[in-house]
């Protein structure tokens, strides 16, 4: 009888060292848990932020700061302006009124309109501007001199702003234009700036430039 009471004895001991150390356990793979998730939530703005954008990266749809005085509905907004050819396009944008201008007089209409897969950097107003008064009274009055410019702003094949990255392109007037930049921000022949860009029109894509190019032969 005694053994047996010390046998009972001994398991009751055993039994109390041992619960402290499996409830230890159960809350220690509790506190693993909490910090594994932890982790993951503190991750996830992480993985958020990897998904933006880099800075640099080729816009998709039409950018630049000029793009904010685009109409947002109507012809002349960037979903009119998709419908219509290139000219006709141009002409519903009161910012290319001159370079409209120069088009009907150099006789381009047409050729514009009927061409396929185009890129035209179309300057602006302030951009036939800079030009001194009597000089471009004197292109304008000359359709050879005024078609041999204006042709020069035209590239046979439309131009994603990715290959505006670095690049040497023909165009319409057989002398090249080279491009450069990235992301949003673009020169033409290193002096004329994109203003606004990658604009859609029914057969070409434009870029509107600050700067008249001039043809270099």
């Amino acid at each position: 009888m005694t053994a047996f009471r010390y046998r009972r004895a001994a398991l009751a001991l055993t039994a109390a060292a041992v619960l402290p150390l499996t409830l230890t356990a159960c809350g220690g793979d509790d506190s693993s848990s909490d910090a594994a998730a932890d982790k993951a939530s503190s991750s996830a703005p992480a993985e958020e932020k990897s998904s933006a954008p880099a800075e640099g990266t080729p816009a998709d749809g039409p950018f630049g700061p000029a793009c904010a005085t685009v109409p947002k509905d109507g012809a002349g907004s960037f979903d009119g302006m998709a419908q219509d050819p290139v000219a006709t396009a141009a002409s519903n944008n009161p910012a290319l009124s001159t370079l409209v201008t120069a088009v009907k007089k150099a006789g381009l209409v047409d050729t514009l309109n009927n061409a396929q897969n185009i890129t035209v950097f179309a300057p602006t107003n302030d951009a036939f501007a800079k030009i001194p008064k009597a000089d471009l009274d004197k292109v304008l009055a000359d359709k050879e001199m005024l078609t041999n410019i204006l042709t020069y702003h035209v590239v046979g094949e439309k131009l994603s702003p990715t290959q505006l990255e670095s690049g040497t392109y023909d165009t319409l007037q057989k002398s090249p234009l080279t491009t450069k930049g990235s992301g949003e921000n673009y020169t033409v022949n290193d002096t004329s700036k994109v203003v606004c860009g990658n604009v859609p029109t029914a057969n070409a894509t434009v870029y509107i430039v600050d700067t008249v190019l001039m043809p270099k032969s």
